[in-house]
């Protein structure tokens, strides 16, 4: 299971970065796995938050906005993975899961208001039991405390589920949350005992490393 942050590929796009996730996810194809991923919408997503905020539009409508954006990554990574992805971009549990049935690399976006794509990520996991989750970031690992705000935090190399509660800024879902892992993703992780590696996602390379069980990022078990 790979988790690919807005925040890496969306903010702003980057397609050379696109470009080596598809190759990576080949890779991974190649080598035998079996490959779901899920696609946040990033700072383009938060933009189209605000702009229904402003228009008065209720937390579920400002949902519904930002889930049609990641949908559109997923679709790019979608249609550049070619015969090797699903025609459709996924936007049900069960369709990802007859996705990947069918041998094909699953690429998805959000699924339905309330729920951040971590929690879609985790609970795919949690369904077709995968063995790893890898969510790709815009920092090296998870830190004790926000890095963008203390020079001196101090990134972890291994870690608990328990442990993650010291680092939550938020506690429960709003639109637009942005944190290393969402708390309600983590009560499903915790749930369905899936390892959880969190790397540098600007380099595609880690998350191969991650795979290959290489100490990079952070792990929680």
């Amino acid at each position: 299971m790979l988790r690919i942050g807005g925040s890496v590929v969306a903010s702003p796009i980057d397609p050379n970065l696109f470009a080596g996730y598809v190759q990576l996810l080949h890779d991974l194809k190649v080598l035998g796995n079996e490959v779901v991923v899920v696609v946040g919408g990033g700072k383009l997503a938060r933009d189209f938050i605000g702009f229904a905020r402003d228009l008065g539009l209720a937390e579920e409508s400002q949902d519904e906005v930002a889930i049609s954006v990641s949908r559109l990554f997923a679709q790019l990574f979608a249609e550049k993975l070619g015969g090797f992805g699903c025609k459709a971009v996924p936007i049900t549990i069960e369709d990802a899961e007859k996705c990947l049935r069918r041998g094909k690399i699953v690429v998805m976006g959000g699924l339905k208001p309330g729920m951040t794509t971590d929690a879609v990520a985790a609970q795919v996991a949690e369904k077709v039991r995968a063995d790893l989750l890898v969510k790709a970031t815009d920092q090296d690992g998870i830190y004790d405390k926000d890095p963008r705000k203390h020079a001196d935090a101090v990134k972890l190399d291994n870690m608990s589920f328990q442990d993650l509660s010291r680092v939550f800024s938020e506690e429960k879902h709003k639109a637009g949350i942005h944190q290393i892992i969402d708390p309600e993703a983590v009560k499903i992780l915790m749930r369905g005992r899936i390892r959880v590696a969190v790397v540098n996602g600007f380099k595609p390379e880690n998350v191969m490393m991650a795979i290959k069980g290489k100490n990079v990022g952070t792990l929680i078990s």
